[in-house]
């Protein structure tokens, strides 16, 4: 479990977290949700070690987050940047093999590249594989980048896994590929995941937990299906919006109702 108590972080004199207290599960996926300028992505950096200069305390298993050595830390958690810029002509399978560094020492060479391969199938990505890094899409960066903390944490029962917008550029299709592939992940290796994700119906079908903030604060915590709610995603967002079910499963959606400018045709 991941324990966050009273966590605040202040840069060049502009409060960008406030005060936050609270528990991430294991083994559940936790959605990080709020507008633009929100702390989402400063919260996730406090998160993974990235950023140390923050108030207040970050317990892994109980134990201080900064008081762990960055090698061990690469043992348990894997981070997706949003934007990470490789400007060397890297192929595909270097870019993922770099996932495995941690474990150099312990590893072979073989069981390595085998590793590459079936991450690189996990994402749809496999056919890339000698393809240069910087010759892809961005949809197809994003993918491999995802393959590559895959690959860091293999076979790593109960590790955590942070994901900053890891579908804003992928399409409808890969979208539900990648994040129905951290929903099995989840189930079938007990990885704690969090991620910062913009599709609030997205996070409503796909995680367990959430945390909405709202100007660096924390607005509202808990079950994803009770805190996404209209009066929530108004009051935070200030969009209306209503729910519906599809019917079918009965899975409730969230539609937009924004008034639309018609022209008048003369």
């Amino acid at each position: 479990m991941i324990d966050i108590s009273h966590l605040s972080l202040t840069q060049q004199g502009n409060s960008i977290l406030s005060d936050i207290s609270t528990q991430i599960p294991t083994g559940r996926i936790t959605a990080i949700l709020g507008p633009n300028g929100a702390g989402k992505s400063s919260l996730l950096k406090c998160l993974t070690g990235a950023t140390k200069n923050y108030t207040g305390n970050i317990r892994y298993d109980g134990r201080d987050l900064r008081s762990y050595k960055l090698a061990d830390l690469a043992k348990k958690r894997a981070v997706l940047s949003q934007h990470l810029n490789v400007g060397f002509p890297f192929s595909v399978s270097e870019i993922v093999l770099m996932g495995r560094n941690p474990f150099s020492k312990t590893g072979s060479d073989r069981e390595d590249a085998h590793i590459v391969d079936q991450v690189l199938a996990l994402v749809d990505a496999r056919h890339l594989k000698n393809r240069l890094f910087p010759s892809l899409s961005g949809g197809e960066q994003q993918r491999v980048q995802l393959a590559r903390i895959l690959a860091q944490l293999w076979q790593q029962t109960g590790a955590c896994l942070f994901l900053d917008e890891p579908t804003s550029a992928l399409d409808l299709k890969h979208q539900f590929a990648v994040l129905s592939l951290i929903q099995k992940l989840s189930f079938d290796q007990s990885f704690t995941i969090i991620c910062v994700l913009h599709d609030l119906n997205m996070a409503k079908i796909f995680c367990d937990h959430a945390i909405l903030l709202k100007g660096g604060g924390l607005h509202a915590v808990g079950e994803a299906k009770q805190i996404i709610n209209p009066e929530t995603i108004n009051d935070v967002y200030q969009v209306s919006m209503a729910e519906v079910s599809d019917g079918s499963s009965g899975q409730k959606h969230l539609i937009y109702q924004l008034p639309i400018a018609r022209r008048s045709i003369s």
